[in-house]
Formats: C-alpha cells, structure tokens, sequence
C-alpha cells in the first residue's frame, strides 16, 4: 500500500474515532447506530481495513456529519469548523440586535403613548 493511501486511511480513521468521541458514543453505541459490526468499527478505526460506499455513508449518518468530512485533514476540517461558526455567530448577533431594535420600539411606544 503507498503512502498516499496509508495518510488516507490515517485520516479518515482518525476522524471517525474523533466524531465518535464528539458524540459520546462507544465503539458500540457506534456499530448499533450504524448498523455495523464492532469488529468492523475496530478495524476501521484501527487502520485494519478499508471501507465501501455503503458503509462509509452508514457512518457518516450515525456520526451526523458529511460523507467528506471524514477525509478531511485536521487542519481543513478545523478552518471549515471557524468559518461556519463565524457565519453562524453573525447570523445570531444581526438577528439578536434586529430583536433589541424591536423591543426598544415597542418599550418607547408603551412609555410615549400618542395622545
């Protein structure tokens, strides 16, 4: 097996054991949620074996990330974490100060009644 494919396994058997471990899942909260065997979930994150397209779409449901998350590298895996967090956050502060705006409009209309 060349490097490139060895890296390859590393890294997608790195990121299953660390999604699983995000999650609070053992190796058998794992293999009964995706529908795998545990022996099957040892040996992939043990490097021991590859995976199919069905079993890699198995785990990547149970481990509720995307199918090419789990190839990614550390590095881009944690730039592309930044940046959706960072969408995320701005999504929440606009919508948090449009909801102060709101309330600070509906607050003076109750203190400045029109006559």
């Amino acid at each position: 097996m060349d490097e490139m494919n060895i890296d390859l396994r590393k890294t997608l058997s790195t990121n299953i054991k660390n999604q699983r471990e995000l999650l609070g899942f053992s190796q058998e909260k794992l293999a009964e949620t995706s529908g795998i065997s545990v022996n099957m979930i040892r040996d992939i994150e043990g490097c021991r074996t590859w995976v199919s397209d069905t079993t890699l779409i198995k785990l990547a449901l149970a481990l509720k990330t995307d199918t090419y998350r789990l190839f990614m590298t550390s590095a881009l895996y944690d730039e592309e974490i930044y940046k959706t967090i960072s969408l995320e956050l701005s999504k929440l502060l606009q919508k948090t100060k449009n909801d102060i705006e709101t309330d600070f409009e509906k607050a003076l209309k109750l203190l400045n009644p029109k006559k």
